[in-house]
């Protein structure tokens, strides 16, 4: 067994979220595949390296593809962060840098979410996360991207009273104004040519490291660390499933 396969308890709560099969031809072993899944995620190596013992590559492959394209890995994920704690939430993102394969996609309509900026060609990861720095909205921008617009479409669903934590790269009126329409508060450092200086707690922006640490804890899995996917859609699956990961062992360390 290799350290990246899923514990049975992370398989207990993973098997009841998996789509069922009920009809025609039984499906390879999920727990195998799934296995195989993580495997490339937290090692990083391409799906060809992929080892026997997970079964072919390209099941593996093709589960992780078609169940994404399903919405699978969205309502897993929705399913596993459904306990987050609400009472104070924190937004950030962090750069990742894209591998030269990654460059590599067809070019069209469709955002590959890549970008240059000072660290050469990247992806942006957004995350908000709850009061103990686990992930419970996520999205992606080109490296370049202004924080502020990917900040309005993860901040739309906030609980009422819950305090948001920020930088000041969120001390904008539209997402002060957003928060607030929700019956939240924000709890963001003003911008020094801000004529009106809202309300700041420095002691609860001390939370905001957990955000901080929640990147860092994602780094881990170098499938994260470095982009190698060519479709956005993919890259921000393994970053679900990276999340999902970290909720799951929070999940058995308390039982």
């Amino acid at each position: 067994m290799s350290r990246y396969d899923l514990t049975d308890f992370e398989w207990r709560v993973i098997e009841p979220l998996l789509p069922n099969k009920p009809r025609g031809v039984p499906r390879v072993d999920d727990r195998r595949v799934l296995n195989g899944i993580f495997w490339v995620l937290r090692s990083g190596a391409p799906w060809r390296d992929l080892p026997e013992r997970y079964g072919p590559r390209t099941t593996c492959y093709n589960r992780f593809s078609r169940w994404r394209k399903a919405g699978v890995w969205d309502r897993m994920m929705d399913a596993i962060t459904a306990a987050y704690e609400g009472d104070i939430q924190m937004i950030d993102s962090t750069s990742i840098r894209a591998h030269q394969q990654a460059a590599t996609g067809k070019k069209g309509d469709r955002d590959h979410c890549l970008g240059r900026s000072r660290g050469g060609l990247t992806t942006k990861i957004h995350a908000v996360v709850d009061a103990q720095g686990l992930p419970i909205r996520l999205s992606l921008t080109a490296g370049q991207a202004h924080d502020g617009p990917a900040a309005l479409s993860l901040l739309d669903r906030l609980d009422h009273r819950t305090i948001v934590l920020a930088d000041k790269a969120y001390d904008a009126d539209g997402i002060r104004n957003l928060i607030e329409a929700q019956g939240a508060v924000p709890n963001i450092p003003a911008k020094s040519n801000r004529k009106w200086k809202p309300c700041f707690s420095k002691v609860l922006y001390r939370e905001r490291n957990l955000v901080e640490r929640f990147f860092s804890k994602l780094k881990h899995f170098r499938r994260i660390a470095t982009r190698y996917d060519k479709l956005a859609e993919n890259f921000l699956a393994m970053v679900q499933l990276a999340s999902m990961r970290l909720w799951l062992r929070a999940y058995e360390s308390t039982t």
